[in-house]
């Protein structure tokens, strides 16, 4: 039997956020990990060919580099080897027409290339982006703080004062306006509205869904302040700057470690964790779970002698996971060459997409059980910006589908045929990726020569990879408004307690949810002595 003071059960970044935080303050930390590697969704591997280095899940860091986790790490992580590779044109949308819009960092050249597109709409961006700046302090202590806590609620008071009651009920009404309703009033060009339409399905959203015209903004904020960025040389060179940062205060990291059980003590408080062989670890300040709500309840407190209240169980009972996200990889024998212009190549991450109702189509397929017809292809181009992912003169591409069911009952074009099961199979995900391929031919010179190998995922292979992606979702459950903020992941949830003294859930199903900023590890760790 080993004792620490904290056990952490999962390594994704909230997990190594919250090790690295506690580490700092001088409490022993053991962190868990039940694959051969750490690391969640950041895993880089050389899938297609040697010398191509493909990160095969997430890799767009700008959450994280703007992100309080960062702020109190950054300093620590770049010491032990963490270095960004950064593009000047972070995002960009490529229409079926070979009509395209890019987002840059420079505020100036995006207003003159908006304004080109239609009158009024490159100041109408500006517009956007001063008053959310103006609204920054308030709206990301709401999306990033504790909600259940002393300081938000004077947060709000203080917004009260300064907008008045009914200000204060128009800022929440704005904030829960779709993203199809803030496109379309606030930009005449139907390029400028495909420019950040997809945007939505990256926060686990619709153009339809409430809020999502809020994070919208917020998105297009971001992006123009810090970019894409990239961990240079895949995204393991974060993780390796954790595992160092970690250690070197004292914490251990084990892999092939699969906690089977929380174990409890004296007045049922969490006291450490069983694995899988039998062997037991102990926590004398707690346990952190960094796992869905499924895995947490009905995994490892299955064996609990205490039951969870009613409201957890109805909680668990009617938790509902989102839509299934795809990964195509490639490797190229050369940069892409892209029909429509030579700056295309140069975006970090490119939307092909048919615009707004493109969008909105897929997703509603989605969401209805169907392969979309015309997907949304997010496609990701890190060797522009970081050569050192593949040999020199080559490149590689990162392609994410976040339209993509989990259970399949039909295909929108009605060509592929679909497993009765409505499961995915190999031969079926390779179909689907042709589908994709021959978008990106449409679009690129000479691509079917130009490709060296390609590797694809989908939802099932990803679910098989990290068992926290409920088929393949990988925002740790559905993100619309009533499974989120101060309901996620329950609607009885208080920040990141659970009724287990000293067992606390953080990841990607509770506030603030998703993404790679490492908010839930962060604002724990910072709660916690």
């Amino acid at each position: 039997m080993s004792s620490f003071d904290y056990i952490v059960v999962g390594s994704g970044i909230n997990a190594l956020v919250a090790a690295a935080l506690l580490g700092k303050k001088g409490r022993k930390v053991l962190v868990l990990e039940r694959n051969d590697r750490i690391g969640g969704c950041l895993r880089t591997e050389e899938i297609t060919e040697p010398g191509f280095k493909h990160d095969v899940m997430a890799t767009t860091m700008v959450l994280f580099l703007t992100s309080p986790a960062y702020g109190a790490l950054g300093k620590d992580l770049e010491a032990r080897g963490l270095e960004f590779a950064h593009a000047d044109l972070p995002t960009g949308v490529l229409m079926p027409d070979g009509r395209h819009a890019i987002l840059s960092k420079d505020r100036q050249k995006n207003i003159a290339a908006f304004e080109a597109l239609a009158v009024g709409d490159g100041q109408a961006f500006s517009r956007e982006m001063d008053k959310l700046g103006g609204d920054a302090p308030f709206l990301f202590s709401l999306l990033g703080g504790a909600l259940w806590s002393g300081s938000i609620f004077k947060t709000v008071l203080k917004e009260a004062w300064k907008r008045g009651p009914r200000g204060l009920a128009a800022w929440f009404g704005d904030a829960l306006v779709s993203g199809r309703a803030h496109l379309e009033t606030t930009y005449k060009s139907d390029v400028m509205q495909a420019l950040f339409a997809p945007w939505v399905l990256h926060c686990g959203l619709g153009p339809e869904s409430a809020y999502s015209g809020e994070m919208l903004k917020v998105i297009g904020f971001a992006i123009e302040l810090a970019g894409c960025p990239v961990v240079k040389g895949g995204a393991e060179n974060l993780i390796k700057a954790f595992e160092r940062l970690i250690t070197d205060n004292g914490g251990a990291i084990r892999t092939g470690a699969d906690v089977e059980a929380i174990l409890e003590g004296v007045g049922g408080k969490a006291t450490g964790v069983r694995l899988a062989g039998g062997e037991v670890l102990q926590a004398s300040q707690g346990v952190i779970a960094s796992v869905t709500p499924t895995q947490l309840y009905d995994r490892l407190l299955k064996g609990s002698a205490k039951s969870p209240p009613a409201d957890v169980s109805e909680g668990l009972r009617s938790y509902r996971y989102g839509k299934g996200n795809m990964q195509i990889h490639y490797a190229l024998k050369s940069p892409p060459r892209w029909k429509a212009g030579e700056e295309l190549s140069k975006v970090a991450l490119l939307h092909l997409t048919p615009g707004l109702d493109g969008v909105s189509r897929a997703a509603n397929e989605c969401e209805r059980g169907l392969l979309p017809d015309v997907p949304t292809i997010c496609v990701g181009q890190p060797t522009a910006f970081d050569p050192s992912r593949a040999p020199d003169g080559k490149a590689i591409l990162w392609l994410q589908l976040p339209e993509t069911p989990r259970h399949i009952k039909g295909d929108a074009a009605a060509h592929l045929p679909i497993p009765q099961d409505g499961q995915w199979t190999e031969e079926l995900r390779e179909q689907y990726a042709d589908r994709v391929e021959r978008i990106l031919e449409r679009h690129i010179d000479g691509w079917s020569e130009n490709v060296i190998a390609r590797k694809a995922y989908s939802p099932a292979d990803l679910e098989k990879m990290n068992m926290n992606l409920v088929g393949g979702d990988p925002y740790g459950g559905f993100c619309g408004v009533d499974q989120f903020f101060v309901w996620r992941p329950f609607k009885s949830s208080v920040n990141h307690r659970t009724h287990v003294p000293g067992l606390y859930h953080i990841g990607a199903s509770t506030h603030p949810g998703p993404g790679l900023g490492g908010g839930s590890g962060f604002l724990l760790a910072s709660s916690l002595k």
